[in-house]
């Protein structure tokens, strides 16, 4: 319990200096007139193997279970908006027009970089294997990561860019938002 306490303690000064990495389960190390932190459990790259491997895996699912992957990986508010995002406009039911669509998410999300009328983290409809080309911590603060990421598709010759905010909440990681850039073509 003290130790809990302890790096809780350190986790929040660490926050407030707003530091690009997030100091847990800090033990002090004595050196000349100084202490030194070690940092044991780095959770932004905690937090980046998550996003890689999850990406990966919700690529090479079973196409049906798209929708249960999509939202075992993200949060219910962001779940939400990204299904309302890909059915803009299209004749089924519970489908919004932009206007509604930009009205209901434009306080929570950036609607401009919904991806409207394209899938979840690509904006392809097709393609073969989906691998993270790159994936960037960009910024972090307590339980939220923001990574630059490209996916790519080699079969198909395309890149698709992203910014990705990741949270951690009851202990796991989930995607909290997806900017969404135009694909690349190389």
């Amino acid at each position: 319990m003290k130790r809990t306490i302890i790096a809780s303690l350190f986790l929040i000064i660490a926050c407030k200096e707003e530091k690009k990495e997030i100091k847990t389960d800090v033990k002090p190390v004595q050196t000349e007139e100084k202490v030194v932190l070690h940092n044991e459990s780095n959770e932004a790259e905690e937090a980046q193997k998550w996003l890689k491997k999850s990406i990966v895996d919700y690529f090479k699912a079973d196409i049906g279970s798209e929708e249960k992957n999509m939202q075992n990986i993200t949060t219910k508010d962001y779940f939400d908006y990204k299904t309302d995002a890909m059915n803009v406009d299209l004749d089924v039911d519970g489908s919004l027009t932009d206007k509604e669509f930009q009205d209901k998410w434009k306080s929570k999300f950036d609607t401009g970089k919904a991806g409207i009328g394209t899938g979840f983290l690509i904006s392809a409809q097709d393609w073969n294997k989906i691998e993270v080309e790159s994936c960037d911590l960009k910024s972090s603060s307590k339980d939220e990561y923001i990574f630059k990421v490209v996916l790519r598709d080699d079969s198909f010759k395309a890149q698709y860019p992203s910014v990705i905010k990741v949270i951690k909440q009851n202990g796991s990681f989930l995607i909290a938002d997806v900017l969404e850039d135009e694909p690349k073509s190389n």
